[in-house]
């Protein structure tokens, strides 16, 4: 059985360098994990077969910055987590993405006071926002395929 009897008559298939990249890079994003609160429960409740996030390409979280592109923040950052937070994102390859997860991690939430991170935004480039406290797994997912939709838009002259 030859390809002509798999496809059938659909001819050439065309394409962009810049969509057939971006469908790459959207298609096998490695999150790494960075579960610091209660939005960590939820992240991992994401990854149970309920909601699958396996059926976009994140198979599992990494426990390596260096095989991950995308920092998901779950939960409050403190001052003292920052630096660490950030030398992370730092051995980070490119192109790496950061998701926000819950209210703690975009504003620190109901916790204002000295000890937190008014918002990881201060620490490291965030790409997308989830609210909630703790947000649902459906949050997360949303937010996922926004950034999915973020990284298809993406032009071949912002690539680094």
């Amino acid at each position: 059985m030859g390809i002509e009897q798999k496809t059938g008559n659909m001819g050439a298939v065309t394409t962009t360098l810049e969509q057939m990249v971006n469908w790459a890079r959207t298609n096998s994003m490695w999150p790494m994990l960075f579960g610091l609160a209660c939005c960590a429960i939820e992240m991992m409740a994401a990854q149970a077969p309920t909601y699958d996030v396996s059926r976009f390409g994140m198979e599992l979280m990494r426990a390596s910055p260096r095989q991950s592109d995308l920092m998901i923040v779950a939960g409050r950052v403190s001052r003292k987590m920052a630096p660490v937070l950030r030398q992370l994102y730092d051995q980070m390859p490119e192109p790496k993405w950061v998701i926000a997860m819950g209210d703690c991690a975009s504003t620190s939430g109901v916790f204002n006071n000295y000890a937190l991170v008014q918002g990881v935004d201060e620490i490291v480039p965030v790409d997308v926002y989830i609210s909630g406290c703790p947000p649902r797994p459906e949050g997360l997912i949303h937010g996922i395929l926004t950034l999915h939709e973020k990284v298809k838009r993406e032009k071949l002259s912002d690539w680094k």
